[in-house]
């Protein structure tokens, strides 16, 4: 009962993923990113191991379709599973097994890969495709999310939704964007809250690490003529 994508960054060579599903935690059983390595989905009957596994074949140099496969041979539930893979040339790849409940299905494009099951029908993925792919030049983040809305908006799951992630990695080790709505009746919603009031930030996040004598987050806001 999931819908996500999996996105790249032409430009900058960021990675993401923007998901939401009908229970808790979709952030932290779904997710798997990596910079400069690629990312990689396991959602409807979800096992987090194979997001790992996938991640340790793109790092060894697979292309995102051979690394599907390995990840799927690998798996005797993969009828019940539904897969995504993106790599550092933009090539995506993805399987939705015949286990999974309709509407599922799944789009791959350059730099982007959808994936939806259990939800109304193949709208919210095309809807999903369509909003990533409209304007290339902003940031990721904002890229992922928009089509996360666009998947809602276009009918998202029958009983709804109660948790949403966003996940971008740039080239640090660590996350640019990592937020997580659990519990909440609408949490596509509230992630777009928690947006609106962190994405502003996310230079400031970056800036940080490096010079430790900035201000504090709300000064530097106000400094740059901007508010949370």
């Amino acid at each position: 009962m999931t819908f996500s994508l999996i996105g790249r960054c032409e430009r900058t060579g960021m990675f993401g993923i923007a998901i939401a599903t009908g229970e808790m935690a979709v952030g932290s059983r779904c997710i798997h990113v990596e910079p400069q390595v690629g990312a990689v989905i396991s959602q409807a009957s979800t096992n987090p191991a194979l997001g790992h596994h996938g991640l340790g074949l793109l790092r060894a140099g697979y292309e995102a379709p051979r690394a599907l496969e390995e990840i799927a041979a690998s798996d005797q539930f993969v009828e019940r599973r539904q897969l995504g893979c993106l790599d550092t040339s933009g090539l995506g790849a993805a399987r939705t097994g015949s286990g999974n409940k309709p509407w599922a299905g799944h789009r791959v494009d350059r730099n982007v890969v959808v994936a939806a099951n259990a939800v109304v029908g193949a709208d919210v993925a095309d809807a999903m495709l369509a909003a990533f792919q409209r304007e290339p030049a902003r940031p990721l983040w904002e890229r992922l999310l928009s089509a996360l809305e666009a998947g809602k908006a276009a009918g998202g799951q029958p009983d709804g939704e109660v948790s949403s992630g966003l996940f971008v990695v740039d080239r640090a080790p660590y996350a640019t964007v990592d937020l997580r709505v659990d519990l909440h009746p609408a949490p596509i919603v509230e992630l777009r809250r928690l947006a609106d009031a962190y994405f502003p930030l996310v230079p400031y996040y970056t800036l940080r690490p490096r010079d430790p004598n900035v201000p504090p987050a709300a000064e530097w806001l106000a400094q740059k003529g901007r508010t949370r």
